[in-house]
């Protein structure tokens, strides 16, 4: 689902690259492009095989005798395309995309004046008379006369858009960043601009190339404009919490609270307006996160000044009138709250009132919460899987203590499939997954209206009902292997002629207060990007023509406060690992870790999981033990194990900055944390590999290959795919006890600070991460023995990998 949630268009002009592609696509792709211009035969045998494929298809407005530039020729072919695929071939007419074609106007060329008005225009026909049918085109080829002069083109492709939006359009390939908003083109300029769309003056082209000149070059330039400070107070407000300045804001509150007779109204009126300009330009994804969260810390400042009037009027003026009070939590046991801050700012700045409780929080304290508040909704989080469990767990106790109110549910781990299949049906209120922070606002705006919320729950039920549905009949993960016959096909290694890496010491070390500037020379800023859910690879994000702008600003705002971070010593960062004679045993899965060369007292017995999946021939059923020596084979090998943190201290900083009312800057010191807390462990990771354990003493990798992993040998944490066991975190604290780095664990193996990793050192050449899969019942009953645990326990640790249901 994460791959086909969204359709990949597959664009060629060769129909053998787009068959090629449609075999390789699941879900529902969409073909670019068919069309009549070989015929209808040939079309037709296209659009058989795209229905074949279940895909959607553009269809260009194009024949044998080219493309079609005039209205009627627009219509006709559209109609005859349409009618040949929904009535011939048995289209769905929702999967049916035209394309009238977008043409260059104000070219100088008389017969090119109409083709954006008769696009759409065309565009309205095809509405109004082909049920279902969508709209598409290039949009940026309307302004192509004006290449090189960017505010002319942006100005034609908003106000175009603005129309043929409004005619029936869509669907558009366009440069987000040449788009603008309509309202704020300026008056002159639009009057140009309509005159060539809608050719409404024979001179209409000449006048525009001559205005042309005249608005040339004035692009975006980042200068400080301070005119906005002429506005009224209320003009002033709005543009500070769409812009984010914080510069200004308490003495524009104040001069507002004296200029309205009530201080609510303050927040009623020009905060909250500004609040919903914020709001539809996120929801229209002309704003992103970064942008959003700097608006709502402008909206807490201005609020927390206008707190004491508001109590002091309280009798007279009531509340605040919020939309809802929505109680929010990272579940027992979990520390991970990121996502859960961010969702809170964003409900926030939609007027919920949001009593975020933080982390690790039982279900007592929750729901003590929530009945005290009246909570109008409670949302939890969590991104460890053990958090699945409790979130289950707490839909159970809410149904046990009578509970109505919605449930919401939200973190990493947690799906659509997961929240209908193992939380929903134990609880009969309301439970809906928000799979980020841009959905929160529309889910709680429809759960807690009265004209949406029957609707809204029908269709949440009934997905969620269909999912179940769905779930029950599924084949599961395909045949599987007896556990034997996977141990049996396992990875080889000829350890006659292999032999392992001896460390240059044996035991624990502890590395505290570690330079931060050497941490930051390491760190990989490719995820950072996705805590502001912004999407796109690293560095090219930073140019991307919808995102990039938002990339490079909270980008550089990252590394203005690791620079703040270093030079205050705002954290401190500490590692342990640890270095042991070690050997495979109990049927070669498990790797018994040694207390010294003699081999005779075991530490800790680290116990794994193998692939059981059927894998084509020559594929090993890989577990992490493959790559250890067995016990039997008389070969001396070594593992190690580590956990690292650059998050000791970091809670008194974000309470500074909380108690400012700044979530923007608390939510960019947890991500810059992680950051260095991943740094470190790649640092302290080479380290190992060319000092401590001195296995690649040679090894001279750049930073970017570090990233890449180019290097040999690999580091699996507890909790990923190929050692996916929280809970042997257990016995590997008890191992190095990081406790003395200042890492501890919680009750459900997750460990605080949140910013902290932990995990082992395997140094095999050949070593590899791989992802588990299903395992079947012989080797959960199997590994639970060897752990000396409860099947049903290890069922629960191991519920999102078990092949059949518990």
């Amino acid at each position: 689902p994460d791959i086909s949630r969204v359709p990949v268009m597959i664009d060629s002009s060769k129909w053998d690259v787009i068959e090629a592609g449609l075999k390789c696509m699941q879900g529902k792709c969409v073909v670019n492009s068919i069309s009549m211009k070989e015929g209808k035969d040939e079309f037709v045998k296209h659009a058989k095989l795209c229905r074949r494929y279940g895909a959607a298809a553009v269809v260009m407005c194009f024949d044998e005798k080219g493309q079609a530039d005039t209205l009627q020729r627009r219509v006709d072919i559209a109609t005859q395309s349409y009618r040949i695929l929904v009535d011939e071939v048995g289209f769905l007419p929702q999967d049916v995309i035209i394309d009238p074609n977008i043409f260059a106007i104000a070219t100088g060329i008389e017969e090119h004046a109409n083709y954006a008005k008769d696009f759409i225009e065309a565009t309205r026909i095809i509405r109004d008379t082909l049920p279902y049918a969508r709209v598409s085109g290039g949009v940026s080829n309307v302004s192509f006369s004006f290449r090189g002069n960017d505010p002319v083109r942006e100005a034609i492709h908003t106000a175009f858009l603005y129309h043929a939006i409004k005619a029936g359009m869509t669907m558009g390939i366009v440069n987000a960043g040449q788009l603008g908003v309509y309202e704020e083109i300026p008056k002159d300029l639009l009057e140009h601009v309509e005159d060539i769309i809608f050719n409404r003056r024979p001179d209409a082209a000449e006048r525009m190339v001559t205005f042309a000149e005249t608005v040339k070059g004035k692009g975006k330039v980042q200068v400080e404009d301070l005119a906005w400070r002429d506005g009224t107070v209320e003009e002033r407000l709005s543009h500070a919490l769409v812009r984010g300045i914080t510069d200004y804001i308490i003495e524009d509150t104040e001069e507002a609270r004296l200029k309205f007779p009530q201080p609510i109204q303050v927040i009623e009126g020009p905060l909250m307006d500004g609040m919903n300009v914020v709001g539809d330009l996120f929801g229209a994804g002309k704003m992103f996160l970064p942008q959003v969260v700097k608006s709502a810390r402008v909206m807490k400042q201005a609020v927390a000044h206008l707190i004491p009037f508001i109590e002091a009027e309280k009798a007279k003026s009531g509340d605040t009138r919020a939309r809802g009070k929505i109680v929010v939590a990272t579940v027992k046991g979990d520390v991970h709250d990121i996502g859960k801050n961010i969702v809170s700012v964003v409900l926030q700045c939609n007027n919920y009132e949001v009593i975020n409780l933080g982390v690790m929080v039982p279900w007592q304290k929750i729901s003590e919460v929530a009945r005290a508040e009246k909570a109008d909704a409670i949302g939890l989080s969590g991104l460890i899987t053990p958090s699945l469990e409790e979130m289950a767990h707490n839909a159970r106790e809410m149904e046990r203590e009578g509970y109505a109110i919605p449930l919401l549910i939200g973190g990493a781990t947690t799906s659509r499939t997961h929240t209908a299949v193992k939380i929903a049906p134990n609880y009969h209120g309301p439970v809906v997954w928000v799979p980020d922070a841009s959905r929160s606002v529309s889910v709680c705006t429809k759960l807690l209206s009265d004209e949406h919320r029957d609707d809204f729950l029908a269709e949440v039920k009934a997905e969620y009902e269909r999912i179940r549905e769905q779930h029950a009949k599924k084949k599961g993960p395909g045949p599987l292997l007896k556990l034997d016959e996977a141990r049996a096909r396992g990875f080889k290694t000829d350890w006659k002629t292999y032999t392992p890496p001896k460390p240059s010491f044996l035991g624990v070390k502890v590395l505290k207060n570690y330079d931060l500037a050497e941490i930051a020379e390491y760190i990989d800023w490719a995820p950072f990007f996705q805590t502001w859910e912004l999407s796109g690879p690293y560095p090219a994000i930073l140019s991307d023509p919808v995102v990039g702008e938002a990339a490079r600003n909270v980008l550089a705002e990252g590394k203005e406060m690791l620079k703040k971070i270093i030079d205050g010593r705002w954290v401190t960062a500490n590692a342990v690992f640890g270095l042991f004679p070690a050997n495979t045993v109990n049927g070669g899965d498990d790797i018994a870790i040694y207390a010294d060369e003699s081999r005779d007292r075991t530490l800790m017995t680290w116990h794994n999981l193998r692939q059981q999946n059927v894998k084509p021939t020559g594929r090993p059923n890989l577990c992490l033990a493959d790559f250890v020596a067995p016990r039997d084979s008389g070969v001396a090998d070594y593992v190690g194990a580590f956990a690292a943190t650059a998050g000791v201290g970091i809670e008194k900083r974000l309470e500074a900055f909380r108690k400012q009312h700044d979530d923007y800057n608390a939510i960019m010191l947890e991500a810059i944390a992680d950051r260095m807390a991943e740094a470190l462990t790649e640092l302290l990771h080479q380290r190992v590999r060319k000092d401590f354990w001195g296995y690649a003493k040679d090894e001279t990798l750049d930073r970017d290959e570090l990233i890449a992993e180019k290097y040999a040998g690999i580091r699996p944490a507890p909790g990923y795919p190929a050692c996916p066991d929280h809970t042997e975190k257990g016995p590997l604290f008890e191992l190095i006890n990081p406790p003395a780095a200042g890492i501890r664990l919680t009750e459900s193996y997750a460990m605080f600070p949140g910013a902290a990793v932990s995990g082992f050192y395997l140094s095999h050449p050949q070593s590899t991460y791989f992802a588990t899969g299903k395992v079947g019942r012989d080797q959960i009953d199997d590994y639970a023995k060897r752990k000396g645990i409860a099947v049903d326990e290890a069922e629960r640790w191991l519920a999102p990998y078990l092949a059949y249901d518990r």
